[in-house]
């Protein structure tokens, strides 16, 4: 992975361009930090982490959380019967 400065991508946007169209991921730094990363469209890590992320996991500024688990959360009944919700938008409305 590729980093360049704002400065730079700014004057050879087209190359960096290019070369992501190929397929490199390129991290933009603004004054030595991280503020941007350029991908191809849709790419993302198999353990489904943005690269700048991992990125700065690796650095140690920051550390990744747990996957979440679907059982932790209770399922929620619904606090309106079906229907009530758009009676009441349409009174508030006023229309019919």
């Amino acid at each position: 992975m590729r980093t360049v400065g704002l400065r730079e991508l700014k004057n050879r946007l087209s190359e960096y361009i290019r070369q992501v169209r190929a397929g490199q991921e390129v991290l933009v730094t603004d004054r030595g930090q991280v503020v941007a990363e350029l991908r191809p469209p849709g790419e993302v890590r198999k353990d489904g982490v943005l690269p700048g992320i991992a990125a700065l996991a690796k650095r140690g500024a920051l550390s990744l959380g747990a996957r979440n688990r679907p059982d932790l959360y209770p399922t929620l009944r619904p606090v309106l019967p079906p229907g009530r919700a758009q009676e009441l938008l349409d009174e508030e409305r006023g229309t019919p």
